[in-house]
């Protein structure tokens, strides 16, 4: 088996002596891409098996990486002795060791979960698994006295980079952070909206740290035109006092994640049920032929689909950033404000779209310029 290995390393040594991206052309170089990865992947499966015999030293050794992604690497490896799909799918290259760190993570708090994650790497862009694999583990999680576990890993710390700048890092518990992040991200947009009327182009990073220092220090006008935090419980859990989450049922902020029923007590000010329900409207077949979206069916989008409202991602790239809400059937051509003609996009691919409808319509001018 040894010499088999060190047969294939002095193959690819020679090819990698003979590699010369300047003079392949795209398709060739896509089709030589491919083939690494894919020796990467195979690699990547002996590194997480051998791992077990190994400590996290010798790995990070081995491998010239950090303790912290060894330690990812060592667990991957002990899971994966317990896991035939997430083993047979590293031993046939099927999956990348990133991606196996987190299908690991997810399995070892739900055992079985290893299966549908392997088909969700294979088809999805990796930040798609990563929050597939977050919300299994999460909600395996959520019986095991997640809350208290959350509370105690809260933390903050900051350091200078080489330039000088200064990180400044939090880990927050759900429903503290989620609606600061909501907060920020309003007085970002507004923040960018000011800048391009001053004809001032910068990233919206930018804004959304000017937008974080404002807050902190006391500052900050934005206001968002969504909830900055929703709570979805559903009726049996407050029925029963606010006391567990059972199978079946949900206590959580969609798009983040579980939360402890006694802290759901606390924070939902009847945010949900006085928005959807109690209203009384359907809003499945509630139109409005205008450009902004009533409260109501704006906080039914931000649940997500049922019946999991897992939150909104976009509906192009799959990213949870700075959604916003598309008419499908665009305001041009009197498409209502409604459930059904209303989808999530991230900025970008709600921008992507745009130029592509304006390009259409330039096109196909209608009859008599209207």
């Amino acid at each position: 088996m040894t010499a088999g290995i060190l047969a294939a390393i002095a193959d690819l040594e020679k090819e990698n002596a003979n590699l010369q991206p300047e003079l392949l052309t795209t398709e060739r170089a896509r089709e030589l891409m491919a083939a690494y990865a894919r020796a990467e992947k195979l690699v990547a499966f002996g590194i997480a098996a051998l791992s077990r015999k190994l400590d996290h030293a010798e790995v990070a050794r081995f491998r010239g990486s950090s303790v912290g992604k060894a330690r990812d690497v060592v667990a991957t490896g002990a899971i994966m002795a317990a896991s035939d799909a997430l083993s047979s799918a590293m031993q046939h290259g099927d999956i990348s060791l990133d991606q196996a760190v987190e299908i690991a993570s997810a399995e070892e708090s739900a055992p079985g979960a290893a299966r549908e994650l392997v088909a969700v790497a294979q088809a999805q862009p990796f930040h798609v698994l990563k929050e597939k694999a977050r919300k299994t583990k999460l909600e395996a999680e959520q019986h095991r006295d997640l809350a208290t576990r959350q509370h105690s890993a809260r933390k903050a710390r900051s350091y200078s980079d080489g330039l000088g700048m200064v990180h400044i890092h939090l880990e927050l518990e759900p429903h503290v952070g989620a609606p600061i992040a909501a907060r920020a991200e309003a007085e970002a947009q507004r923040l960018e909206r000011n800048a391009r009327a001053a004809q001032v182009l910068e990233p919206f990073d930018a804004h959304l740290a000017d937008a974080y220092s404002s807050l902190l220090l006391g500052g900050g006008s934005g206001k968002s035109r969504r909830p900055e935090l929703v709570v979805l419980v559903s009726h049996e859990v407050a029925k029963r006092g606010w006391t567990d989450v059972r199978n079946g049922e949900m206590c959580k902020i969609p798009g983040v994640g579980p939360i402890a029923p006694h802290i759901a007590k606390k924070i939902a000010s009847d945010a949900f049920l006085n928005g959807v329900f109690y209203d009384g409207k359907d809003l499945r077949h509630f139109n409005r032929w205008s450009r902004g979206i009533p409260v109501e069916v704006r906080v039914a989008l931000e649940l997500g689909e049922g019946p999991t409202f897992d939150g909104v991602v976009c509906a192009d790239c799959g990213n949870r950033f700075r959604t916003e809400f598309d008419h499908v059937q665009p305001l041009f051509a009197h498409g209502p404000t409604s459930f059904p003609n209303l989808e999530p996009r991230c900025w970008l691919c709600h921008q992507a779209k745009t130029k592509r409808e304006a390009s259409a319509r330039a096109a196909n001018p209608r009859p008599g310029g209207t």
